[in-house]
């Protein structure tokens, strides 16, 4: 009887780890277990307690899921995505003793967040996207403006436009910012730790690693063309919005569609001006850009085809 009762819970374990796998996989819309091993690793490689949070981050989240009684959208990871995303960028951009377990209430926070914005645009047949995941993240760093509590990273630093330069004269690296642009999806700017994703990424299809190349590639070529800070373009922070917008439009959203490919490709170049923008805005209140161009620019396509509908 205990034999029995031992197996039943390492095959539940294996189960909610198999789905929260799923839900790592999910921050680049692939919904595919060994991929978010993959991804894990690279994450892990690069910082080891980033891999720690991203892994609890994911099952805290898919565990929400399943016992919230949302257990179709679980069982694609799609509860464990933006606790992945939220439990990141709290542990990065927190300076505070207890940030683990800040991080891992925000990764909480993110599911509920993730369940109440599916509901509210489902009606609208529009995808939540990474949204919840943005709405926790901002929500807890500008409450950091008013607690004591909440220290925020240093590299958040609000800053006047008026005395913002764009650093023009380095040295481009455009392999670097290519790769870097991949990582960066998971905040992580070590080279290595981009190509592990991007092997992670074509093991779910080559379609999904031929589009990830193309976003990136396409991405830093527009960037530098537009004059963009080559600094800002070697970390590859105008990639990783490029990357998730085509695959989104091209791949995963209406991908039937004879044009999607084409709109997949002007969206991936379309989230650069994007970026800079949403950038710009929120320069003064030191608040990072994260996924906000990709969530718009998928939005605005997306939406765009309700009414040409060939696109």
């Amino acid at each position: 009887m205990q034999n029995k009762t031992s197996k039943s819970v390492i095959s539940w374990c294996m189960y909610v780890i198999n789905l929260s796998m799923k839900g790592v996989s999910q921050v680049v819309l692939i919904e595919n277990a060994v991929t978010g091993i993959i991804i894990l690793t690279g994450i892990t490689v690069a910082s080891f307690s980033l891999g720690v949070i991203a892994f609890i981050s994911a099952m805290l989240g898919t565990l929400i899921g399943l016992y919230g009684g949302a257990e179709d959208s679980a069982k694609s990871g799609l509860f464990g995505f933006n606790s992945v995303l939220a439990g990141l960028s709290l542990f990065l951009f927190l300076e505070v003793p207890n940030k683990w377990s800040i991080a891992l209430i925000g990764a909480v926070l993110a599911a509920v967040f993730t369940a109440g914005i599916m509901h509210i645009l489902g009606t609208f047949e529009i995808p939540a996207l990474t949204f919840p995941f943005i709405m926790v993240t901002w929500m807890f760093l500008l409450a950091g403006y008013q607690f004591t509590s909440l220290t925020l990273s240093k590299d958040l630093v609000p800053q006047d436009l008026s005395s913002w330069k764009i650093a023009t004269t380095d040295n481009p690296s455009l392999v670097n910012g290519i790769i870097r642009g991949v990582g960066q999806v998971f905040f992580q700017d070590f080279f290595w730790t981009g190509i592990i994703i991007i092997i992670g990424i074509f093991w779910a299809g080559w379609k999904f690693g031929v589009y990830t190349i193309l976003g990136t590639t396409l991405a830093s070529w527009a960037a530098y063309t537009m004059g963009a800070d080559i600094h800002t373009l070697n970390l590859g922070l105008y990639g990783y919005n490029a990357v998730l917008t085509v695959i989104a439009v091209s791949l995963v959203f209406d991908e039937k569609r004879k044009l999607a490919p084409v709109t997949g490709i002007i969206g991936a170049i379309l989230s650069v001006p994007v970026t800079a923008a949403v950038h710009t805005v929120l320069i003064p209140y030191g608040l990072p850009v994260l996924t906000l161009p990709f969530v718009l620019t998928t939005w605005t396509l997306l939406a765009a085809r309700k009414v040409t509908i060939k696109l």
